[in-house]
């Protein structure tokens, strides 16, 4: 526990996270990896690259010392990480290691104002996060284990299918011939594998676009292109590239915080752009044979860029009830209205309003940052509370601790 005296250490600390945040864990990054390089098989090195890692865990580590009186604020945040870090095997070991650089690059960034009264502060108040993130995952390892399985499973491409420009779908079945245990609508899977010409694994994530209950898992990829002078995606490349139908790729149990709430009766609208159509369209196979109202709405760029347009419209008449909208940012001189698409241009409150089912309404929203702003505006325009909301945004998360 923390003491009085801590936690005003705690507070005071703040402005100087805001100017200095960044700095510091720059700097625990590059001291963590030269000294343990074997964690660059857990972190993904690419997010350190541009700094954006490192933005990301100042944010969260300001947002932990903001919200120390009140932890319980952090409640989702915490779950969010628990299950990403559980798809990594996040072990109780790495907490201490961790720790050390932590409190290490905030004594060489602070010089002197890094009193032992701030550097005890800080220790404890890592202790104490540590011990809920340990104590939660622990319960998730414990599930997965007795459900599933430990660590990475050897899985086979059984099948590898383009789905748009820049979009591949992998599906995988048991290399032992196991049945694959079920998961939630939303969940996604951690992906473990060396790329030839690497000296250590990458880990990574990608939510499943097929719903439970299939022999099969399908994850579906999105190259990533950095442009300018920073490389692609390692990874994604790779899945594109290298991978082919007959490999084995090492797949963690599913896991993600981002599911469909089956115990509410409420029509479900489901918004996404780019690649967080993923989860979207394994909810609206799920939903499909159900009797629930669902509106599903999908922003892209143009037709080449958009996945899974005939499967969704397909689901939208197997059953009154359905409806499905896509936006697409330029329409092309062949590209036919209700056919590939609804709506020009980006989603907009007016189009959206109009095709709402009647009544309160379950929102799930995924895709990248800017969507993610525009929906949320939206749907605070329209007054819908917090708790219809579900969401989840397609960048590095902004996890104190987080690994990713």
């Amino acid at each position: 526990m923390l003491t009085e005296s801590q936690r005003q250490i705690i507070r005071a600390t703040v402005p100087v996270l805001r100017v200095h945040g960044e700095q510091i864990t720059e700097r625990f990054y590059r001291d963590l990896f030269a000294a343990h390089p074997a964690l660059l098989n857990i972190f993904n090195p690419v997010n350190q690259r541009p700094g954006g890692q490192a933005r990301n865990l100042a944010a969260s580590i300001l947002a932990y010392a903001a919200n120390i009186d009140q932890l319980d604020t952090l409640g989702g945040m915490v779950e969010r990480i628990a299950h990403k870090h559980g798809s990594m095997e996040v072990r109780p070991e790495h907490y201490p290691i961790v720790g050390q650089y932590l409190l290490g690059a905030i004594a060489q960034v602070l010089g002197a104002a890094a009193t032992d009264a701030v550097l005890d502060a800080w220790g404890a108040a890592y202790g104490l996060l540590a011990g809920i993130m340990i104590g939660r995952e622990a319960e998730l390892y414990a599930a997965g284990t007795a459900a599933r399985w430990e660590g990475y499973k050897p899985c086979i491409v059984v099948k590898k299918e383009p789905e748009s420009d820049g979009m591949v779908s992998l599906y995988l079945l048991a290399a032992d011939g196991t049945p694959l245990p079920p998961f939630r609508p939303g969940q996604y899977l951690g992906v473990r594998l060396r790329v030839p010409g690497q000296t250590t694994d990458q880990i990574r994530q990608y939510s499943l676009s097929n719903a439970p209950g299939r022999r099969f898992y399908r994850i579906t990829v999105r190259r990533e292109r950095a442009g300018g002078a920073t490389p692609d995606g390692l990874v994604s490349t790779y899945l594109h590239d290298g991978i082919r139908e007959g490999d084995t790729l090492g797949i963690h149990a599913p896991l993600g915080d981002f599911t469909l709430d089956e115990t509410s009766n409420r029509p479900v609208v489901l918004l996404s752009a780019g690649s967080g159509i993923t989860p979207m369209l394994s909810m609206l196979e799920h939903l499909a044979p159900g009797i629930r109202p669902v509106l599903f709405v999908h922003a892209t760029t143009s037709r080449a860029h958009h996945a899974f347009g005939g499967p969704v419209r397909t689901l939208a008449a197997s059953r009154p009830g359905i409806q499905a909208v896509m936006f697409y940012e330029t329409v092309g001189s062949d590209d036919v209205m209700g056919v590939h698409h609804d709506e020009a241009g980006r989603i907009t409150e007016a189009a959206l309003a109009a095709r709402l089912p009647a009544g309160e309404c379950d929102f799930y929203s995924c895709g990248p940052v800017g969507f993610m702003q525009a929906v949320e505006g939206i749907l605070d325009r329209l007054g819908v509370p917090k708790a219809r909301r579900h969401s989840e945004v397609f960048v590095p998360d902004a996890g104190f601790l987080t690994a990713a």
